[in-house]
């Protein structure tokens, strides 16, 4: 288990992840987008300049920028059925970067690029996998 310091110097445990913020061109472009992936809207919207949206119990954020840079790394969600999700974003006119494949590490995955290039996995932990 990984521990910080506070300023007193006595250790705490980073608890969990409780958002990602990506930086996005197009709110409205990008909002369609993950709400086609299945993500509930909290705040916000398509004409705002920040929204969240439900990732289990912490949040994706999307903040308008007019400049962008890519190539930051990935965010990872864990889904119910990966299966499903890939079909859905199929259906809804979405082009994932290749269909469910089971990993080696524990998971079934696959990965999509929002409309600004922003890496996203989507996984299901595999029966006996380390999650």
């Amino acid at each position: 288990m990984l521990r910080a310091l506070s300023r007193s110097g006595v250790g705490m445990r980073i608890e969990r992840v409780s958002a990602v913020t990506l930086f996005v061109s197009d709110m409205r472009r990008s909002c369609a987008f993950y709400q086609a992936l299945g993500f509930a809207l909290k705040f916000g919207g398509r004409d705002a300049i920040f929204t969240s949206f439900h990732a289990g119990e912490g949040f994706l954020n999307l903040a308008k920028t007019k400049s962008h840079t890519t190539g930051w790394g990935r965010a990872i969600f864990h889904v119910e059925d990966v299966d499903a999700l890939y079909a859905l974003s199929l259906e809804r006119g979405l082009k994932p970067d290749f269909a469910p494949s089971d990993a080696p590490w524990g998971e079934r995955y696959f990965h999509i690029k929002d409309p600004d290039g922003h890496a996203l996995s989507f996984a299901t932990p595999l029966p006996g996998g380390p999650y």
